[in-house]
Order: structure tokens, then sequence, then C-alpha cells
């Protein structure tokens, strides 16, 4: 091979590598976010990438010889390191036995909504019922900040001498899809399934089919104290990517680390934030600075934990549970691009992280399941949704023909 051949090649390889190097800074938004990475970990992969172009390109720019090959070695393996370990990197997931987050979380008081209970809490319809069932009574279950809602439509549709609590469950968004794959339920209410709860329904030969019966919005939290009002859609990327650690990047410079406290993967606010972040690795948990952030063991009440004299925690959790079902008065919701979440934002979607909630069954709903679900999308069904305090499929329960 001649010699000119045999550096054409190596300077085709070292292109690469710069242009292989450049796209993954440029995928992961490092190059848009640069100039907001504020701390060690966030760096991390941009040094992971350069010490393999630079070292690639010392490889191919140098002669082989006896006197250098033990150097070669060490850079050679220096570059695989960085390889094998730059998705590491990306998820800033360096440490082990560090308790960060809970897999359960403290909850409201579900027994203010039982259905026919004495003074609950549930919303009622204004008129009598278009459907009553009296027998072979869907079994429902779903997430607990849906609870309230199909609640009232069994306590509405559901003949109360036919009614057991047994129709009616509610464990948790994660457990629901289980059961609902395994053919125990008939009706599950939850927000959309994360990519692990459709892997395991393709898994099982389940059809999972998903009705849309309402909005909702994903909104973002941290104490009242707290002097950002308002985030944008970008900073919400790199603080979750672990690009920006520190309040000061937001302006807020007597704020310190910014603690982002994250929920268990398959819960509904964690499959939440999965979308937002799309193919962004989000940073594993990070160690707290005290064990005693964790607080009561509910995300909603840690965005308001103290540290050093200030509430540097955020979070994240949908409209309703975070202001109704299971409302902390020191926190507050953060605009987004300066776009608040109210009803009207969420309505005309000028809100960026608005999303349905679904009625989902094991394959295509059939005899009172069907009924049931058709009932929910008529005039009745998304009253209550909204006079509970979602949002309807249209733009007001109220005005619907």
């Amino acid at each position: 091979m001649s010699k000119k051949l045999v550096l054409l090649l190596r300077v085709l390889a070292v292109l690469f590598v710069w242009v292989a190097g450049g796209y993954a800074l440029y995928k992961y938004e490092f190059l848009i976010a640069f100039g907001d990475i504020d701390n060690i970990l966030g760096m991390v992969p941009v040094a992971f990438v350069l010490i393999g172009a630079v070292g690639t390109t010392a490889l191919l720019s140098v002669k082989c010889t006896k006197l250098i090959t033990p150097v070669s070695t060490a850079i050679a393996l220096l570059i695989t390191l960085t390889v094998i370990l730059f998705p590491t990197a990306l998820r800033g997931n360096w440490w082990m036995g560090t308790i960060t987050l809970a897999e359960s979380e403290a909850a409201p008081d579900l027994s203010l909504y039982l259905p026919f209970a004495k003074d609950s809490k549930i919303v009622k319809l204004s008129e009598s019922p278009d459907l009553q069932l009296a027998g072979d009574l869907p079994v429902l279950d779903g997430a607990i900040a849906l609870y309230p809602v199909y609640a009232a439509f069994a306590e509405a549709v559901y003949s109360e001498a036919a009614f057991s609590q047994h129709d009616v469950l509610c464990t948790n968004t994660r457990a629901a899809y289980e059961a609902i794959i395994s053919g125990e339920l008939d009706i599950i209410f939850v927000a959309g399934a994360s990519q692990q709860q459709i892997d395991a329904a393709k898994a099982a030969g389940v059809d999972l089919n998903f009705t849309p019966i309402g909005h909702e919005a994903f909104v973002f939290l941290v104490g009242k104290e707290n002097p950002i009002d308002n985030i944008t859609y970008q900073q919400i990327r790199n603080i979750y990517s672990g690009k920006t650690a520190n309040w000061g990047t937001l302006g807020w410079h007597e704020g310190g680390r910014i603690i982002a406290f994250q929920r268990p993967e398959g819960s509904g606010s964690q499959t939440g934030l999965q979308r937002i972040m799309g193919s962004l690795p989000i940073q594993a948990p990070q160690p707290l600075p005290d064990a005693s952030l964790i607080g009561v063991n509910s995300l909603i009440k840690q965005v308001s934990v103290e540290w050093q004299g200030v509430q540097p925690a955020m979070g994240y959790s949908y409209r309703y549970y975070a202001t109704t079902m299971y409302a902390n008065p020191d926190a507050k919701i953060l605009s987004v691009d300066s776009v608040a979440p109210s009803v009207e934002n969420i309505q005309n979607k000028s809100y960026p992280f608005v999303s349905d909630f679904y009625a989902v069954t094991n394959g295509e709903p059939e005899g009172n399941t069907r009924l049931l679900i058709d009932w929910i999308l008529s005039r009745q069904g998304q009253e209550l949704i909204e006079k509970t305090g979602y949002i309807p499929l249209t733009i007001t329960a109220q005005n619907m023909p």
C-alpha cells in the first residue's frame, strides 16, 4: 500500500472520529447548552469525546515504534475506556448504594373518594345518568391522581346494589399496567404507557387499547420561596440531563445546587418526564447532601424542603394532583416558556406539556366495558371529568351538545 494511500486513510479516520464526536455532542445537546453546563459531571461526556478524538488523532499521526509502543497502548486503552464509559457519563450514574428517591410515595387519603360512601368528595352529575349497569360491572383501577374521576364514573353508572369495593381499585400506574396486561382488570385509567410497559405488553402478546378521555398538564414545582417563577423547555432538559446543576445558572445565585427529585420508573409522572426528554438520557438521581431531604417520602412535599436557608429542590407532577388532590401550600408551579398551566392554556394547548389521559383496555373493549367507555366520552362523562378538576376533551362540558 502506497504511503499516500496510508496517509489518506489516516486523515479520513481522523476526520471520521472528529465528526462522530461532534455529532454525539450535537445529538445529546452539549453544543446548544454548552454555556449552561455548570458542573463537573455535566462536562465529563464532553471531556470523553475530546479525549477520544485527540487520542485517536495522536495514534494515527505518529509512527509506531518500539519506543512509543507503551505510550500508544496507554492512549488506546484510554480511548477504549472513554467509549465504554460514555453511556454512564451521559447519565451521571457513578454512584452505588445511595438512596436518592423512594420506590413508593406517600399518598392522599383515597377513602375521601370512595364510591357510595357517606360524605364522599366524589363529584356528581346534575341529572340522572343515561347509562346504568346492574351486573357484570367492569373492574377498574388506575393512577392515584385519577381515582377521584373514575370513582365518580362508577358511582354515577354502577348500581349501588350490585357494587362492591373490589370493582373500583386504586393501586398506582405501574401496578395497573401490570394487571391490565395480565388480564386481571377490565379498564385502567392512566397516563400514556412507558416504553417498558409497551414492551411488557408486546412480550405478553397483549394489544393495549388506548381511548383518550381528557386532558392534563405535566407541571414542574419548586418551593414557594424560590424566586424563579418561569423556566424554559431547554432549561428543563439541561437540568434533568445533568448539564445544569446550580440555580445560579438560572439567575438565582443564592440557591446553590439544584436538588432535582425524580419518581420511580413506570410511574405516570416519570413517564411524563421521559416524554419531555425524548431520546436525551435522564441523569441518574444524585446523592443528596443530607438524608433528611428525603422528607416525608413524597415528591410533592419534597420540593419545599429547606437546606442551608433556601428551598433548592425541584420536582414534577400532574396539575390536578399537585393543586387539588395532594396540594402542598409551600410549593408553587412554574410557568414554562412564560406560559402558565391554566385551564385556558391547557385547552388551547399553548402550555407546552399538555397530554391526554386514557381509559386502557386489554384489546378492543366489549360488552359493559365498551358501554362504559362510550358513556365516559359522552356529555355526561365529560361533565364529571370537568367537575372533578380535569380538562375534558371538549372546550367545556357545559357547552357540549
